[in-house]
C-alpha cells in the first residue's frame, strides 16, 4: 500500500469504481473500506458516469472525503485512452455526453448479449441498465452454462478481436478533454503504462495538466520515464488503485502530494 516505490501509506485513493459501473462496492460501503486501510480521500470514478448519489464535488461521509469523479474513455486516433475528471461540478454539456455514452453502453451490451446467446446457445442474466459493461457480461457468461469462465469470455467471445465484440461510440480526445476541463477541478490521464504507445499517451497528459503517476500495474514500469514528463510539463501527480473489488489503497497519494490534490479539488469546487 504505497504512494511510490517507498513505503509511505496511501491516504488518497483517486481511482475507485462502485456498483454504479463495474465495481463491487456500493457507495455506502466506500467509507468503511477506506477507513480500514487508513485512506481519508476517495475519488469515485465510475466508467462514463458520475455517481448519481453524490450531490457535490466533495462530500465528507464518516470522516472520509468522497470526491465526485468520472473515468471517461476517449478516442485519440491511434489510441483509446481513459481520462479521469475530479471534483465534477454540475455541467450540462458533460452530463449530456455521459447520458449519450450510457445509452450507447446499453445498446452495445444488448448487441453483445444477443450475439453470445445466439453463438453459444445460453441465456445470460445481465441487467441492461446504465453502467453496464463487458465485465457484467463476462460474469454472466461464467455463471451460465457456457463453457467459459470470466477470462475465457473475454478470450473467446467478447474481447476486442472476438466474434461478439462490438465497438463503442467514443468522443474524441479533444472533445472529452474540453468537456472535463469545463466541469472538473482536475483532469488527469489514467494509467499511462497500460497503453501500447506510452510516449504518445504521456504527450496527451501534457495537454491535460495531470497524470496518474501511481497505479497498481502488478508489474514493473519505467517510473523515470513518467517523472521526466511530470518535471518537464509541471504536471500534477494523481494516483489510485483502480479498485473494482473491495480493497482500497493499493496505490494512490500520500503526504504533500495528497494535500496538493485536495487543495486543487476543494479550491476548484
Amino acid at each position: 500500500m504505497t504512494s511510490s516505490e517507498g513505503s509511505t501509506p496511501v491516504t488518497a485513493d483517486l481511482h475507485v469504481h462502485t456498483t454504479a459501473s463495474d465495481g463491487t462496492l456500493t457507495l455506502d460501503e466506500v467509507p468503511a473500506a477506506a477507513r480500514r486501510v487508513g485512506v481519508d480521500t476517495v475519488a469515485i470514478t465510475d466508467h462514463d458516469r458520475v455517481h448519481p448519489e453524490l450531490e457535490a464535488p466533495v462530500t465528507v461521509v464518516d470522516g472520509v472525503r468522497l470526491v465526485r469523479g468520472v473515468e471517461l474513455r476517449v478516442d485519440a486516433g491511434a489510441l483509446r485512452v481513459d481520462l479521469l475528471g475530479y471534483g465534477v461540478r454540475d455541467d450540462g454539456a458533460l452530463g449530456d455526453e455521459l447520458d449519450r455514452l450510457q445509452r450507447d453502453r446499453v445498446q452495445r451490451a444488448r448487441a453483445i448479449v444477443d450475439c453470445v446467446e445466439d453463438d453459444v446457445g445460453v441465456t445470460l442474466d445481465v441487467d441492461l441498465a446504465a453502467g453496464v459493461g463487458r465485465p457484467h457480461i463476462a460474469r454472466a457468461v461464467a455463471q451460465s452454462d457456457a463453457p467459459y469462465d470470466y477470462q475465457g469470455a473475454f478470450d473467446h467471445l467478447i474481447g476486442s478481436d472476438c466474434p461478439c465484440y462490438r465497438p463503442r461510440q467514443l468522443p474524441t480526445f479533444e472533445r472529452g478533454a474540453a468537456l472535463l476541463r469545463d466541469a472538473c477541478a482536475v483532469v488527469s490521464l489514467a494509467h499511462p503504462f497500460r497503453y501500447r504507445e506510452v510516449d504518445r499517451a504521456l504527450d496527451l497528459a501534457r495537454e491535460l495538466g495531470a497524470v496518474e503517476r501511481y497505479y497498481a500495474y502488478g508489474r514493473p514500469v519505467d517510473t523515470g520515464r513518467i517523472e521526466r514528463v511530470v518535471s518537464e510539463a509541471g504536471l500534477l501527480r494523481t494516483g489510485g488503485s483502480d479498485a473494482h473489488d473491495r480493497t482500497l489503497g493499493r496505490a494512490g497519494l500520500a503526504g504533500e502530494e495528497a494535500e496538493t490534490f485536495r487543495s486543487r479539488v476543494v479550491g476548484g469546487a
